[in-house]
């Protein structure tokens, strides 16, 4: 307890604008000598930011807008510099994170993002019941990368996660059942229906290789109106896909088997699954479609991961981590050039979380 203080200085912050106008507080910051160690320290103020030129109310308003806008838009808004602009962000960020708590996630969701060119990757894990990235990290996909993710969760709360969904990635899959030994694995559908979509692409590539001439002209420009879904298509695309299909044998067998194959996710059964998945591979016998062949053989290899959704238990939302994929691209997009990535690991981390 000190009646006095060593001396005091008048200084001023900028806070919440009135309209066009700047506001800026002016207040008194005391220094008091300390009796224990003899230096001299400064009060500390709770009502500033971290950069004590701005208040802690205006760098949450600068942190509330940087969530739609960039970084260079807002400081050129607020006449401020791009560098401080950013910090700001990220202490708003970083309170984001405080006030959501320590995360022990029991459905977790495994993907990995490329953050720069020449196959850098990261790996970023979300908690698919709160619907929320929750770690950000690695070197790359390696197996030891993503046993980093296992170690800063903790021992006792990897034993908690109960399902990990992933794509088929080994590494991924190894780390898992190393360290989260009573989750369950179950690969992410639209890995594998990606997967298939490449194998239709094999097939459509091939007969445009065989044909000649004229018979070209239905496959010629039509890769997309062939792998998008038909719902997403307009009165055109439609009406090529129909003119292709019905131009070409092959292209119409294997569309079909790709649209039908989206059913495997539908039964609650394995046994049903399984029995689905027998028909569908035999369905292949004497069509030449070498691509289909290879897809069916990967989903036996991996057909206890693909089963695990059938269980009720492992019913969860597997669109998540893709919608989250498109959020981290829109927001890649946005910082263009930034370097800085544990900015971007901020921005990722607290995407999903509700504004301060």
């Amino acid at each position: 307890m000190y009646r006095g203080w060593y001396d005091r200085t008048t200084r001023r912050a900028r806070d919440l604008p009135c309209g066009a106008q700047r506001i800026y507080l002016e207040f008194e910051v005391r220094r008091v000598a300390c009796r224990d160690c003899g230096g001299v320290k400064r009060e500390r103020l709770e009502f500033l930011a971290d950069n004590a030129l701005y208040t802690k109310r205006f760098a949450y308003y600068v942190g509330r807008r940087c969530r739609s806008a960039t970084v260079k838009d807002i400081a050129e808004e607020l006449k401020l510099d791009w560098h401080t602009v950013k910090e700001l962000d990220k202490q708003y960020m970083q309170a984001q994170l405080a006030r959501a708590g320590s995360p022990g996630p029991k459905a977790i969701g495994i993907d990995e993002i490329s953050i720069r060119k020449r196959h850098t990757y990261r790996i970023v894990v979300s908690d698919l019941i709160r619907g929320r990235p929750v770690w950000f990290g690695g070197q790359d996909r390696s197996e030891a990368s993503m046993s980093q993710f296992y170690a800063w969760l903790g021992d006792k709360k990897s034993r908690g996660i109960h399902l990990a969904v992933m794509d088929m990635w080994k590494p991924f899959r190894n780390a898992t059942e190393e360290h989260a030994p009573n989750a369950a694995i179950l690969f992410d559908k639209f890995h594998v229906m990606r997967h298939l979509g490449e194998a239709l692409d094999q097939v459509r590539k091939s007969e445009y290789a065989r044909l000649s001439g004229k018979d070209r002209r239905f496959i010629k420009g039509q890769k997309y109106t062939l792998l998008s879904n038909r719902e997403n298509l307009t009165l055109e695309g439609r009406q090529a896909l129909k003119t292709l299909l019905a131009a070409n044998k092959r292209l119409n067998t294997a569309y079909l088997l790709k649209e039908s194959f989206g059913q495997l996710w539908s039964y609650q059964s394995e046994g049903w699954a399984r029995r689905f998945f027998d028909n569908w591979r035999n369905a292949l016998k004497w069509q030449r479609l070498k691509p289909y062949e290879k897809f069916a053989e990967m989903i036996e290899r991996h057909w206890d991961g693909i089963a695990a959704y059938c269980k009720p238990e492992n019913k969860v939302s597997l669109g998540f981590v893709e919608g989250l994929n498109n959020k981290i691209r829109v927001i890649q997009r946005r910082a263009y050039g930034l370097r800085d990535e544990e900015y971007l690991r901020l921005k990722i981390l607290t995407c999903m979380l509700p504004k301060l």
